[in-house]
């Protein structure tokens, strides 16, 4: 299983990106996909997870201002971040687990700065 994500980058308070994460070695469209990110000097948290089914959930610091969602058809989940805050910035990382197994991509930085 290998997870691998893009879209990081600057962007200035208030603005918008979206990060992507690829999935291979996994049936896509049956698993739950994940986001965490993890701010300079702190640990690691969950942004939110989307189902199978396309159902998404979020963390109660990017509800209203992030989505999460999928394409089965190209194995990716998405991350819309509108609204960004200085305190989004942060290394975003995918995950999902596999009969148990925890698989992460390799992060993606994301820094919200003027």
């Amino acid at each position: 299983v290998q997870l691998v994500e893009s879209g990081g980058g600057l962007v200035q308070p208030g603005g918008s990106l979206r990060l992507s994460c690829v999935a291979s070695g996994i049936t896509f469209s049956s698993i739950t996909m994940g986001w965490f990110r993890q701010p300079p000097g702190k640990e690691r948290e969950l942004v939110g997870g989307i189902l199978d089914s396309g159902s998404a959930n979020y963390g109660d610091s990017v509800k209203g201002r992030f989505t999460i969602s999928r394409d089965n058809a190209k194995n990716t989940v998405y991350l819309q971040m509108n609204s960004l805050k200085p305190e989004d910035t942060a290394v975003y990382y995918c995950y999902t687990k596999h009969f148990g197994i925890d698989y992460w991509g390799e992060g993606t930085l994301v820094t919200v700065s003027s």
